[in-house]
């Protein structure tokens, strides 16, 4: 009975004690030490951003208050803040994959674009075509109480491929991040 108890007492000492040892190096050699995150990039507008799947160029903001924007109505008691991009598909089929490719400060709008247009043809939101730039209205509806800035932070996101998926083995653009951080200048209030 002593010999199992005392085996027992030796296994769990011996697993106990390389824990700690194994916890102790680690602290030593500052694994456990937080990392910095990376700094952001910021990018100029106006300028073409390499995002991987799409090359985007953020271009212009405006606020419309009391009409239609793009077929869409604004409401009484919120504003539509519209951001125009060009945008050209970099991959090799065609993809709607660009809703969620620019987005405001939270401060401002936590949510997605409320609407996604081609200014040309406001009634589609296509996939878009390899090679092909197109200009895209992204518009949130944002409350009237909110102070909107003269220079508006937008973030670019981008998505890394993978040729082959965890999930399906298929190829495809996936886990979505962060790339960097641009501010355009709000124009006063415009015509659409």
């Amino acid at each position: 009975m002593f010999d199992t108890f005392r085996s027992r007492m030796k296994t769990w000492f011996t697993i106990g004690a390389g824990t700690i040892a194994a916890i102790l190096v680690a602290g030593m050699l500052g694994a456990f030490g937080a990392l910095e995150e990376p700094e952001i990039p910021s990018f100029d507008s106006g300028e073409p951003i390499e995002t991987g799947q799409w090359i985007v160029v953020p271009l212009r903001a405006f606020v419309v208050t009391d009409q239609r924007i793009f077929g869409m109505p604004v409401t009484e008691g919120t504003r539509a803040l519209v951001v125009e991009a060009e945008m050209t598909n970099r991959t090799a089929s065609s993809t709607g994959d660009y809703h969620s490719l620019i987005t405001l400060d939270p401060a401002i709008s936590a949510d997605k674009a409320s609407f996604v247009a081609l200014t040309r043809d406001p009634h589609l939101t296509p996939e878009l075509h390899p090679g092909m730039t197109e200009r895209i209205a992204y518009i949130w509806m944002v409350p009237d109480t909110v102070d909107l800035p003269d220079r508006l932070p937008l973030t670019i996101r981008s998505k890394i491929y993978k040729p082959i998926d965890n999930l399906y083995g298929t190829p495809g653009w996936f886990n979505e991040h962060v790339l960097g951080r641009v501010t355009v200048p709000v124009e006063t209030e415009t015509a659409s």
